[in-house]
């Protein structure tokens, strides 16, 4: 993983009024982006019929990402894309069974958001930061389309990823099918499930915006990189963790965050959302189910957060880590991972979180006297549970 830098300027810095996702590169000016914020898409209680607010936040991240082809995992649920064959309407009668409602209450408050079913004997599947409230001895509650509700176990959760896995004890139940994210192109049709201000089964629809837009999303104990799907389909507080799906009616992104005009507390869709591709999903989801816990990549060097030009700034190389065998040398500049530019240090730890521990990536990095060479690195991991 690339970390923050551990010298007396910090890796990670605020920039209350620009997104993170807006810095794929770095802008001299920024006249729209100054009023956008971005926004985690979970409803927090404040007391009224339809009090949910959103999380805002716009937390900047001097640590960047390129991107790596994404890997489709062999899942029972795994089927190949097809051109659109369904109507929105048909996607609605295939997917409503299969969506559920979140409530999770905790010493520090409680909240509400979203998830789907992935297996019929009652493994459901959302965000982490849904579930944050219930830790440490609170409680969620999972409701199915029928208001039936469970208690909920939390098998793990993995807030680098932001995503969770959650057990009913129910048999019998309808699982989603879930699609080749990889196979998606811009201006596909995407339909959004949820409970967006509680409202539960909401239904919008929209289609691909962007692929591969680098997000971050959290605060600095639980910062989540996603090389997300970005989607006009409206998602608002209460839909996080609820699915986007394709024009065949299968799961291809778990909603995550949506951007904001302004910085206040509340917040709603302006038509730029945000989901956790389902290549990326399969893989943490399953190392959940299998052991509880689940591996995020790591490539064992912190990035210089003052460096302002194109590419990522090597601040440190990590003892021990997976680059400390490398020849990659502290003020190194890694300008492309597996031959596609990096912009920025977001950019680089997004598309080294698209690979699996275990993989080799090659990074091109600029010495400081400009000259180019490239670098291969055998991606270790750190656990999350």
């Amino acid at each position: 993983m690339v970390e923050p830098s551990n010298s007396p300027t910090p890796g990670f810095r605020s920039y209350p009024t620009q997104p993170s996702w807006a810095r794929t590169k770095k802008r001299k000016s920024t006249p729209l982006s100054a009023v956008i914020v971005l926004a985690l898409v979970f409803g927090g209680t404040a007391g009224g019929a339809l009090g949910y607010l959103a999380a805002d936040f716009s937390n900047g991240i001097s640590n960047s990402t390129t991107q790596v082809p994404e890997t489709p995992s062999n899942n029972e649920n795994s089927v190949a894309i097809t051109p659109a064959t369904e109507t929105v309407s048909q996607i609605v009668q295939n997917i409503k069974s299969s969506v559920v409602s979140i409530k999770a209450d905790g010493r520090s408050g409680a909240g509400t958001g979203s998830g789907f079913i992935y297996r019929e004997d009652g493994y459901v599947i959302t965000n982490n930061h849904v579930v944050t409230p219930s830790l440490n001895g609170g409680e969620l509650t999972v409701y199915l389309e029928d208001k039936t509700p469970y208690i909920a176990k939390l098998v793990g959760r993995n807030a680098s990823y932001d995503l969770a896995v959650l057990k009913i004890e129910a048999q019998g139940l309808k699982p989603v099918k879930i699609g080749d994210s990889s196979a998606i192109n811009v201006g596909d049709l995407t339909v959004a499930f949820g409970s967006p201000l509680g409202l539960t089964g909401t239904v919008t629809s929209g289609i691909v915006s962007a692929v591969n837009r680098p997000v971050t999303a959290g605060g600095s104990d639980d910062q989540s990189f996603i090389s997300a799907i970005q989607t006009d389909a409206a998602i608002n507080p209460g839909n996080s963790g609820g699915p986007l799906v394709n024009g065949q009616a299968e799961v291809i992104g778990v909603n995550s965050a949506i951007a904001t005009l302004g910085i206040g507390a509340q917040s709603g869709s302006i038509g730029l959302g945000f989901a956790i591709p389902m290549n990326q999903v399969q893989r943490i989801i399953t190392e959940i189910i299998n052991t509880g816990k689940s591996s995020t990549p790591i490539a064992g060097i912190s990035i210089d957060s003052t460096f302002d030009g194109e590419g990522a700034r090597v601040a440190e190389i990590v003892a021990d880590g997976p680059a400390a065998t490398t020849d990659l040398k502290v003020g190194d500049v890694v300008v492309r991972i597996n031959g596609e530019i990096i912009g920025n240090s977001t950019e680089l730890i997004v598309a080294i979180r698209r690979n699996n521990p275990g993989d080799t990536i090659v990074l091109t990095v600029k010495d400081i006297a400009g000259k180019e060479r490239e670098v291969s690195v055998i991606l270790g991991s750190r656990e999350e549970g």
